[in-house]
């Protein structure tokens, strides 16, 4: 049985997170549990941000990695992630694609029970 994700995109994240690419190289995402940045998924250039101890990495998307908060993973542990976009400038404004009047956005919705019990493994930066 093949496992679950936990981690989609939508076309337009895809076609962004391909622009952004183009022009910046590899890329990794990141969602933090709040402050400055808020809880929005953050671009950065593959290495531009430090990784805590313990964070989690929760899929690839186009081959980027897409890590999340330890904190916040715990939250949202029981939960699917699509990434996805919207015009505008979210809070704190350092993620890559801020330039373009675009804000990377994250829809969740919860395993059923099934797909909970056969999720693709994590990743912790140890």
């Amino acid at each position: 049985m093949e496992k679950v994700k936990r981690l989609d995109a939508t076309q337009q994240a895809l076609d962004l997170l391909d622009m952004l690419a183009e022009k910046f190289g590899d890329l990794m995402l990141y969602q933090a549990g709040g402050c400055c940045e808020g809880t929005q998924p953050q671009c950065f250039e593959k290495g531009g941000f430090y990784l805590r101890y313990g964070d989690v990495c929760i899929g690839a998307i186009k081959g980027f990695e897409f890590w999340v908060d330890k904190d916040l993973f715990e939250y949202w542990k029981h939960a699917h992630f699509t990434l996805d976009v919207t015009d505008g400038i979210g809070a704190g404004g350092f993620s890559l694609e801020t330039p373009y009047g675009k804000t990377f956005k994250v829809n969740y919705r919860l395993f059923t029970e099934e797909e909970a019990q056969n999720l693709e493994e994590i990743k912790l930066n140890e």
